[in-house]
């Protein structure tokens, strides 16, 4: 891999389609983008930090708070690695995603995240 594209052509997901097909199955794609999401996170720190299962079966134990919290976690993540690795992000990226997350705008979060994957695939 390289530095400048440190994520494959297979963590590229088009936005306008992630969002219209999440609509269209009432969220259930939306699942699926954050499998995607997660792999793609997973990737770029080099270890597996984040668990589809674990993150799917707490989600729904805690109706959609556990959720809330990971879309903090992977903004977070995810500045720090762009900062890391000298890319330009918003330092705000994980605030965004909280606060978005909290008035239920899930899959506004997750175009915001899948824009900077793409960047780096």
């Amino acid at each position: 891999m390289t530095t400048d594209k440190p994520l494959t052509s297979e963590h590229h997901i088009e936005i306008a389609m992630g969002i219209i097909l999440s609509l269209i199955t009432c969220g259930l794609y939306n699942i699926y983008w954050n499998y995607r999401q997660f792999q793609a996170m997973n990737a770029l720190l080099g270890r597996e930090e984040y668990h589809f299962w674990f993150w799917l079966l707490l989600s729904i134990l805690t109706c959609g708070l556990f959720h809330i919290y990971y879309e903090y976690k992977m903004g977070a993540d995810l500045y720090s690695w762009l900062k890391e690795h000298g890319k330009d992000a918003n330092p705000n990226l994980p605030v965004i995603g909280l606060v978005l997350s909290c008035f239920g705008m899930m899959i506004i979060t997750d175009a915001v995240y899948q824009h900077e994957i793409n960047k780096l695939s």
